[in-house]
């Protein structure tokens, strides 16, 4: 399993984002998921939805929509774990 970090983003209190990611390979299964870097224990500060696109036979494009939950802004890392 390979992991990493893709992007970081901030978004603005209660405010919603969308990054793209291309160029991956079409076979393979990617989890995608959002770690806040800004520490506020207490509840959730991120919701996020991913979204495929079939750019060629052989590579998808990722979309990636991320909401902060909270009334204050919240930085973050887009991670992917690539499963095989």
């Amino acid at each position: 399993m390979a992991t990493g970090v893709q992007f970081t983003g901030t978004l603005a209190a209660n405010a919603t984002g969308r990054w793209f990611t291309y160029g991956w390979s079409a076979a393979s299964h990617v989890i995608w998921y959002m770690m806040p870097t800004s520490p506020r224990s207490g509840a959730p500060q991120l919701d996020w939805d991913v979204a495929v696109e079939r750019a060629t036979s052989t590579q998808c494009t990722y979309w990636l929509t991320v909401t902060n939950l909270t009334n204050v802004p919240v930085t973050f890392e887009g991670r992917f774990a690539i499963l095989s």
